[in-house]
């Protein structure tokens, strides 16, 4: 992986060398003493990070920075300057900083806004290919892509579904999809529906575990009027209102014996009877189920009518769960970080590198729809330039499954004997160790030896004057 490049301007020379050596172990720098050599290379290299100074002899560093802004690729910019005001800090906000730090520079602070700006940097460009993803997938699903963008997935396992979709559509045969809750059972329906000739006919849904089994009954099939206590008058049921169009019947597995039986003849004789009624009418509806339990061994238990279950499985779709959507979770979560963003009136963010690494790494037992209340809470809750994981809700942030890019080594550093060595001898020793066992990473040393980077250069710096 290439290193970002950073450029550091500044007329001063122990300025630049400082701020070079502070810094090249995470960047690839380049200096410019002045605006013409600064421009030079920001023509010729795409920078991702410019500190510049604000007064450079005639030089005028609030021009380098709109001629920044200017290029196909602008630097996120650092302002420095040792005449800073708020008005100073203003305008060169206005200008395009990113932003604004006062000489004598903390250099551990530099380095940190150097490395949160490449981060930003790395986000949005990860958050600009995602969105390039999408649109790619929609301009591949053709000019009918209403019924399968809601459907976002670029894993094997959803480019089967796409293609299932896509194959069925146009046909009449009935379809029965399976899959755990929370995986997009219904967008399925709303997908195949929308690909169909039916399309400009009505989709209807119906819950079939949130009504009893008299409800579902007379919602399905509809009454006549004094059929039953309380139908004052005549109710058209949903098969009727999906007449020409699509019903969807969700959770199919609740329905009971005798509400099986009479979907039973409505599929084999594509005609229905109010409740109440002896009347048969004609209605033609393309039948599309659901159900997140396992119709087959329902069948071998007996719970479930083994002819009914023929009818409705001429084509089964298999909604895979997230947890094998690897590639998936990152695609979904910036569409729903989209979405959410709009809803609730406030700035699109990124998500941040351990954000997304827990993200990728969590099991997601309610699936896509648990994804979907996480990305909502994120957005909710930041109160930040990105989504954080302290953002998210505290079942994800507990997730245990966290990889980080810092490879600490199973044995210690050996520390030698304090009576063989004084003790300028043992920290070099032991700073040398270290570096081996990080080939020579300057960062990761640091980390394993339990000190700054700055300590570590400073260290470094004077070992070499010994």
């Amino acid at each position: 992986m290439t290193e970002p490049i950073l450029l550091i301007v500044d007329d001063e020379k122990a300025t630049r060398d400082g701020l070079r050596m502070a810094l090249e172990d995470d960047f690839d720098c380049y200096v410019a003493s002045d605006i013409a050599q600064a421009k030079s290379v920001l023509e010729s290299e795409k920078v991702d990070v410019m500190l510049t100074d604000l007064r450079m002899g005639a030089d005028n560093g609030m021009d380098l920075l709109e001629f920044a802004q200017k290029l196909p690729h602008p630097p996120v910019s650092i302002m420095m300057t040792a005449y800073g005001s708020v008005d100073t800090a203003v305008e060169a906000m206005r200008r395009g900083a990113w932003h604004f730090v006062t000489k004598p520079l903390n250099l551990d602070e530099v380095e940190l806004l150097a490395k949160r700006a490449i981060r930003g940097r790395s986000l949005e460009s990860k958050n600009h290919a995602l969105k390039q993803e999408n649109k790619e997938l929609k301009k591949s699903q053709g000019s009918k892509v209403s019924g399968l963008e809601k459907l976002i997935g670029r894993s094997p396992a959803m480019a089967k579904v796409h293609s299932m979709i896509q194959q069925i559509a146009p046909t009449r045969a009935t379809v029965l999809v399976e899959g755990e809750s929370g995986t997009g059972k219904e967008l399925v329906a709303q997908a195949i529906h929308s690909l169909s000739d039916r399309s400009n006919k009505k989709l209807v849904t119906v819950n079939c575990a949130a009504l009893s089994s008299q409800l579902l009954e007379s919602e399905l099939f509809g009454h006549e009027k004094g059929s039953y206590t309380g139908a004052t008058q005549r109710r058209i049921g949903r098969f009727e209102e999906a007449d020409g169009g699509t019903l969807f019947l969700d959770e199919i597995g609740e329905i009971d014996p005798s509400t099986q039986v009479k979907l039973l003849r409505a599929l084999s004789e594509r005609t229905i009877e109010r409740v109440g009624s002896n009347s048969p009418l004609k209605v033609d509806v393309r039948i599309v189920t659901a159900t997140n339990k396992d119709l087959a061994q329902m069948v071998e238990d007996g719970t479930f009518r083994e002819d009914l279950y023929f009818r409705l499985n001429v084509v089964k779709i298999d909604m895979p769960p997230l947890r094998v959507r690897e590639d998936d979770v990152i695609l979904l979560a910036h569409n729903f970080l989209t979405e959410f963003a709009n809803e609730n009136n406030r700035p699109i963010k990124p998500l941040s590198d351990r954000a997304i690494a827990v993200l990728q790494n969590y099991t997601w037992p309610g699936n896509v729809r648990e994804l979907r209340t996480t990305i909502e809470h994120g957005v909710v809750m930041s109160n930040d330039d990105i989504i954080r994981l302290n953002h998210l809700p505290t079942r994800i942030q507990v997730n245990k499954e966290i990889h980080t890019n810092v490879s600490v080594p199973s044995q210690p550093v050996n520390v030698p004997q304090l009576d063989s060595y004084n003790l300028a001898q043992l920290e070099r020793r032991t700073i040398e160790q270290a570096l081996q066992k990080t080939a020579g990473n300057r960062t990761e040393a640091a980390i394993l030896l339990g000190i700054s980077r700055r300590t570590l250069h400073r260290k470094l710096n004077q070992f070499e004057q010994l």
